[in-house]
């Protein structure tokens, strides 16, 4: 996929998610809806795929990341606000990797 192609899918994912958090804290009831979800066989399915994939994307913060305390702030903002957080995360990346790739991925390893 092309690099603004990426920028762009990221930036919509901030968006998107921005509103439907500002949506579902202005409508819904956080405790009785989450009760309800996980209630539910699905919900709880949902859940645990939601962590793992939040999980994994941690991983690799962890990994680019220059600065434990830098890290461990992107972590605990992506175990609460979710993909937001990871779409402001790759949008900020592919911002400093000025169309290299290579230098998006690694982060801190990252060498000509």
């Amino acid at each position: 996929m092309g690099y603004k192609i990426s920028k762009v899918l990221s930036f919509i994912g901030i968006l998107a998610m921005t509103a439907v958090i500002g949506w579902a804290f202005i409508v819904g009831d956080f405790s009785a809806d989450g009760a309800k979800l996980l209630a539910l066989p699905w919900g709880v399915v949902s859940m645990v795929d939601l962590y793992v994939g939040f999980t994994i994307f941690s991983v690799w913060i962890v990994y680019r990341e220059k600065c434990w305390w830098r890290s461990f702030i992107w972590v605990v903002l992506m175990m609460t606000l979710g993909s937001f957080t990871a779409s402001l995360y790759l949008f900020l990346a592919l911002q400093k990797g000025d169309g290299n790739w290579r230098k998006v991925w690694l982060g801190k390893n990252y060498s000509d």
